[in-house]
Protein backbone atom coordinates (compact mmCIF):
# COMPACT_ATOMS: atom_id res chain seq x y z
CA UNK A 1 0.00 0.00 0.00
CA UNK A 2 1.05 3.63 -0.32
CA UNK A 3 3.59 5.16 1.99
CA UNK A 4 1.13 7.24 3.92
CA UNK A 5 2.10 5.39 7.03
CA UNK A 6 4.07 6.68 9.92
CA UNK A 7 6.85 8.11 7.89
CA UNK A 8 10.02 7.17 6.21
CA UNK A 9 13.06 8.38 8.09
CA UNK A 10 13.71 10.92 5.34
CA UNK A 11 10.25 12.37 5.69
CA UNK A 12 10.71 12.54 9.44
CA UNK A 13 13.93 14.47 8.99
CA UNK A 14 12.28 16.96 6.70
CA UNK A 15 9.33 17.35 9.03
CA UNK A 16 11.62 17.90 11.99
CA UNK A 17 13.25 20.68 10.01
CA UNK A 18 10.09 22.31 8.68
CA UNK A 19 7.62 24.60 10.36
CA UNK A 20 9.58 24.95 13.57
CA UNK A 21 10.41 28.63 13.38
CA UNK A 22 13.14 30.29 15.42
CA UNK A 23 14.37 28.30 18.39
CA UNK A 24 17.04 28.82 20.99
CA UNK A 25 19.89 26.33 20.86
CA UNK A 26 19.19 23.76 23.58
CA UNK A 27 21.76 21.09 22.64
CA UNK A 28 25.50 21.05 23.13
CA UNK A 29 26.34 19.10 20.00
CA UNK A 30 25.08 18.54 16.48
CA UNK A 31 24.72 14.84 17.24
CA UNK A 32 22.43 15.48 20.23
CA UNK A 33 20.28 17.86 18.17
CA UNK A 34 19.80 15.37 15.34
CA UNK A 35 18.97 12.51 17.73
CA UNK A 36 16.34 14.59 19.53
CA UNK A 37 14.70 15.98 16.40
CA UNK A 38 14.45 12.65 14.58
CA UNK A 39 13.05 10.89 17.65
CA UNK A 40 10.39 13.59 17.99
CA UNK A 41 9.38 13.45 14.33
CA UNK A 42 9.11 9.66 13.96
CA UNK A 43 6.27 9.19 16.43
CA UNK A 44 7.87 6.39 18.41
CA UNK A 45 6.77 2.76 18.54
CA UNK A 46 3.08 3.67 18.49
CA UNK A 47 3.40 5.59 15.25
CA UNK A 48 5.19 2.65 13.68
CA UNK A 49 2.50 0.18 14.81
CA UNK A 50 -0.23 2.45 13.47
CA UNK A 51 1.58 2.42 10.15
CA UNK A 52 1.58 -1.38 9.96
CA UNK A 53 -1.97 -2.23 11.10
CA UNK A 54 -3.88 -1.07 7.96
CA UNK A 55 -1.43 -2.94 5.72
CA UNK A 56 -1.86 -6.10 7.79
CA UNK A 57 -5.64 -5.73 7.53
CA UNK A 58 -5.57 -5.21 3.77
CA UNK A 59 -3.10 -8.00 2.99
CA UNK A 60 -4.61 -10.55 5.37
CA UNK A 61 -8.12 -9.95 4.08
CA UNK A 62 -7.05 -10.19 0.43
CA UNK A 63 -5.10 -13.41 0.98
CA UNK A 64 -8.13 -14.99 2.72
CA UNK A 65 -10.94 -13.68 0.52
CA UNK A 66 -9.39 -12.51 -2.76
CA UNK A 67 -11.80 -9.54 -2.63
CA UNK A 68 -10.07 -6.26 -3.48
CA UNK A 69 -12.81 -3.85 -2.37
CA UNK A 70 -13.38 -5.68 0.91
CA UNK A 71 -9.65 -5.72 1.62
CA UNK A 72 -9.33 -1.99 1.01
CA UNK A 73 -12.36 -1.41 3.25
CA UNK A 74 -10.81 -3.44 6.08
CA UNK A 75 -7.57 -1.44 5.82
CA UNK A 76 -9.51 1.83 5.86
CA UNK A 77 -11.65 0.77 8.83
CA UNK A 78 -8.52 -0.18 10.78
CA UNK A 79 -7.04 3.28 10.16
CA UNK A 80 -10.31 5.01 11.12
CA UNK A 81 -10.47 3.05 14.38
CA UNK A 82 -6.90 4.02 15.19
CA UNK A 83 -7.79 7.63 14.44
CA UNK A 84 -10.80 7.44 16.76
CA UNK A 85 -8.57 6.18 19.57
CA UNK A 86 -6.18 9.08 18.99
CA UNK A 87 -9.03 11.58 19.07
CA UNK A 88 -10.51 10.10 22.25
CA UNK A 89 -7.12 10.23 23.92
CA UNK A 90 -6.59 13.77 22.65
CA UNK A 91 -3.21 12.83 21.23
CA UNK A 92 -1.82 13.91 17.88
CA UNK A 93 -3.55 12.11 14.98
CA UNK A 94 -0.79 13.02 12.54
CA UNK A 95 0.56 9.53 11.92
CA UNK A 96 -2.88 7.93 11.55
CA UNK A 97 -3.90 10.68 9.12
CA UNK A 98 -0.77 9.89 7.11
CA UNK A 99 -1.93 6.28 7.01
CA UNK A 100 -5.43 7.28 5.85
CA UNK A 101 -3.96 9.35 3.04
CA UNK A 102 -1.83 6.38 2.03
CA UNK A 103 -4.84 4.08 1.98
CA UNK A 104 -6.75 6.56 -0.16
CA UNK A 105 -3.95 6.74 -2.71
CA UNK A 106 -3.51 2.96 -2.67
CA UNK A 107 -7.26 2.45 -3.19
CA UNK A 108 -7.24 4.82 -6.17
CA UNK A 109 -4.44 2.89 -7.89
CA UNK A 110 -5.88 -0.56 -7.10
CA UNK A 111 -9.49 0.21 -7.99
CA UNK A 112 -8.49 1.94 -11.21
CA UNK A 113 -6.64 -1.15 -12.47
CA UNK A 114 -8.59 -3.81 -10.61
CA UNK A 115 -5.31 -5.40 -9.49
CA UNK A 116 -4.60 -5.74 -5.76
CA UNK A 117 -0.84 -5.46 -6.23
CA UNK A 118 -1.31 -1.92 -7.53
CA UNK A 119 -2.20 -0.88 -3.98
CA UNK A 120 1.52 -1.16 -3.29
CA UNK A 121 2.69 0.72 -6.38
CA UNK A 122 2.41 4.27 -4.88
CA UNK A 123 4.69 3.19 -2.01
CA UNK A 124 7.28 1.87 -4.44
CA UNK A 125 7.17 5.10 -6.45
CA UNK A 126 7.31 7.14 -3.24
CA UNK A 127 10.43 5.38 -1.98
CA UNK A 128 12.14 5.64 -5.37
CA UNK A 129 11.42 9.37 -5.53
CA UNK A 130 12.53 9.93 -1.95
CA UNK A 131 15.77 8.06 -2.50
CA UNK A 132 16.47 10.05 -5.66
CA UNK A 133 15.72 13.34 -3.90
CA UNK A 134 17.97 12.57 -0.95
CA UNK A 135 20.82 11.38 -3.17
CA UNK A 136 20.51 14.61 -5.15
CA UNK A 137 20.66 16.62 -1.90
CA UNK A 138 23.92 14.88 -1.00
CA UNK A 139 25.46 15.42 -4.43
CA UNK A 140 24.74 19.15 -4.36
CA UNK A 141 26.02 19.35 -0.75
CA UNK A 142 22.63 20.21 0.75
CA UNK A 143 22.01 16.92 2.61
CA UNK A 144 18.49 16.64 4.00
CA UNK A 145 19.63 16.03 7.57
CA UNK A 146 21.39 19.40 7.57
CA UNK A 147 18.02 21.11 7.78
CA UNK A 148 17.45 19.36 11.11
CA UNK A 149 20.44 21.32 12.38
CA UNK A 150 19.02 24.50 10.91
CA UNK A 151 15.69 23.93 12.66
CA UNK A 152 17.47 23.86 16.02
CA UNK A 153 19.80 26.81 15.51
CA UNK A 154 17.17 29.06 13.93
CA UNK A 155 19.31 29.53 10.81
CA UNK A 156 18.36 26.99 8.12
CA UNK A 157 21.57 27.32 6.08
CA UNK A 158 24.41 28.35 8.42
CA UNK A 159 25.44 24.71 8.92
CA UNK A 160 26.74 24.61 5.33
CA UNK A 161 29.67 26.86 6.26
CA UNK A 162 31.15 24.06 8.39
CA UNK A 163 32.61 21.24 6.19
CA UNK A 164 32.59 18.86 9.16
CA UNK A 165 28.85 19.28 9.70
CA UNK A 166 28.14 18.93 5.98
CA UNK A 167 30.12 15.68 5.93
CA UNK A 168 28.30 14.34 9.00
CA UNK A 169 24.88 15.25 7.56
CA UNK A 170 25.79 13.63 4.24
CA UNK A 171 26.65 10.36 5.99
CA UNK A 172 23.41 10.46 7.96
CA UNK A 173 21.40 11.18 4.82
CA UNK A 174 22.99 8.16 3.10
CA UNK A 175 21.68 6.07 5.99
CA UNK A 176 18.20 7.43 5.22
CA UNK A 177 18.58 6.61 1.54
CA UNK A 178 19.41 2.95 2.13
CA UNK A 179 15.99 1.78 3.45
CA UNK A 180 14.21 3.45 0.51
CA UNK A 181 16.49 1.73 -1.99
CA UNK A 182 16.06 -1.67 -0.29
CA UNK A 183 12.25 -1.31 -0.37
CA UNK A 184 12.26 -0.56 -4.10
CA UNK A 185 14.72 -3.36 -4.94
CA UNK A 186 12.67 -5.93 -3.00
CA UNK A 187 9.11 -4.78 -3.71
CA UNK A 188 9.31 -3.82 -7.38
CA UNK A 189 9.98 -7.39 -8.65
CA UNK A 190 7.16 -8.66 -6.38
CA UNK A 191 4.84 -6.05 -7.88
CA UNK A 192 5.78 -7.13 -11.39
CA UNK A 193 5.02 -10.73 -10.42
CA UNK A 194 1.68 -9.82 -8.82
CA UNK A 195 2.65 -11.36 -5.49
CA UNK A 196 0.19 -9.58 -3.17
CA UNK A 197 0.88 -11.67 -0.06
CA UNK A 198 4.63 -11.25 -0.40
CA UNK A 199 4.21 -7.54 -1.11
CA UNK A 200 2.28 -7.13 2.12
CA UNK A 201 4.86 -9.11 4.08
CA UNK A 202 7.71 -7.16 2.51
CA UNK A 203 6.04 -3.83 3.20
CA UNK A 204 5.65 -4.69 6.89
CA UNK A 205 9.12 -6.25 7.25
CA UNK A 206 10.80 -3.39 5.39
CA UNK A 207 8.72 -0.73 7.15
CA UNK A 208 9.44 0.03 10.78
CA UNK A 209 11.97 -2.83 11.36
CA UNK A 210 14.18 -1.51 8.56
CA UNK A 211 13.60 2.05 9.73
CA UNK A 212 14.64 1.12 13.26
CA UNK A 213 17.78 -0.51 11.87
CA UNK A 214 18.61 2.66 9.92
CA UNK A 215 18.04 4.81 12.99
CA UNK A 216 20.21 2.47 15.07
CA UNK A 217 23.00 2.93 12.52
CA UNK A 218 22.48 6.69 12.73
CA UNK A 219 22.56 6.56 16.53
CA UNK A 220 25.83 4.62 16.38
CA UNK A 221 27.34 7.18 14.03
CA UNK A 222 26.06 10.08 16.13
CA UNK A 223 27.37 8.53 19.35
CA UNK A 224 30.90 8.52 17.92
CA UNK A 225 31.15 12.29 17.50
CA UNK A 226 30.65 15.49 19.41
CA UNK A 227 30.50 18.27 16.84
CA UNK A 228 29.91 21.57 18.71
CA UNK A 229 26.57 23.10 17.81
CA UNK A 230 27.91 26.59 18.50
CA UNK A 231 29.94 26.40 15.30
CA UNK A 232 26.69 26.41 13.37
CA UNK A 233 25.33 29.52 14.96
CA UNK A 234 28.57 31.42 14.74
CA UNK A 235 28.76 31.00 10.99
Amino acid sequence: MAEGTGQTAGQAAEQAAGGTGERPVTYDTVEAAVRAQLAKALGGVRGMVEAAVPTIGFTGTYVITGELRLSLLVGAIAAVLLLAVRVLQRSTPQFVLNSLVGIGVAAFFALRSGEAEDAFLPGIIYNAAYAAGMIFSILVRWPVVGFVIGSVTGDPTAWRSDPGIVKLCSRLTWLLVLPCVVRVVVQYPLWLAGQVAWLGAAKIALGWPLQVAALAAMAWLLARGRTPLQGTTAA
